[in-house]
């Protein structure tokens, strides 16, 4: 996927892949969390799945668990690995590890400054960050909604 093709892509020819792991957060009623990208950060306000990248030696879930835990404050207790996206943005050439998490412990708390949402299909927050719309389209799949999955999302000026 390509986010924002019209603009112009740091390093050229051949870049790095990023490695990210990201969280997938799911309530027992379906609802899923979403959390605003910091303002220090590109696509600052953006809304995201929680996450971040993988350090050096960390496995997609060990990266999950202490992203988690620096992010929101809470311990995965059960997650598996779901998904993959390649996402070209103009900043980084990024590989999305997506996990479903169906439980944790803890109370969210916004450690960075981000706001959250707990929604559900179609998604009211916005704008949503590129690399988040495969995931509303997977949920959507999977959930048999057939609707829209977001009412927006757009570009950074």
């Amino acid at each position: 996927m390509v986010a924002d093709p019209h603009l112009k892509r740091s390093q050229a020819g051949d870049r790095p892949i990023t490695e990210v792991a990201v969280g997938v957060l799911i309530r027992a009623d379906g609802a899923f969390l979403l959390t605003s990208r910091p303002s220090d950060k590109v696509y600052a306000g953006y809304w995201e799945f929680p996450g971040g990248k993988l350090e050096a030696g960390e496995t997609v879930l060990t990266a999950l668990a202490r992203e988690l835990r620096e992010e929101l404050g809470v311990h995965i207790t059960q997650a598996e690995l779901w998904k993959t996206e390649m996402v070209d943005y103009p900043h980084a050439l990024v590989r999305l590890n997506f996990c479903k998490v169906s439980a944790w412990e803890g109370t969210l708390q916004m450690l960075e400054g981000q706001s959250h949402s707990w929604e559900q299909l179609p998604v009211a927050a916005h704008p949503v960050l590129p690399g988040t719309l495969p995931v509303l389209a997977w949920l959507a799949q999977e959930w048999g909604f057939s609707g829209p999955t977001c009412s927006s999302s757009v570009s950074p000026a």
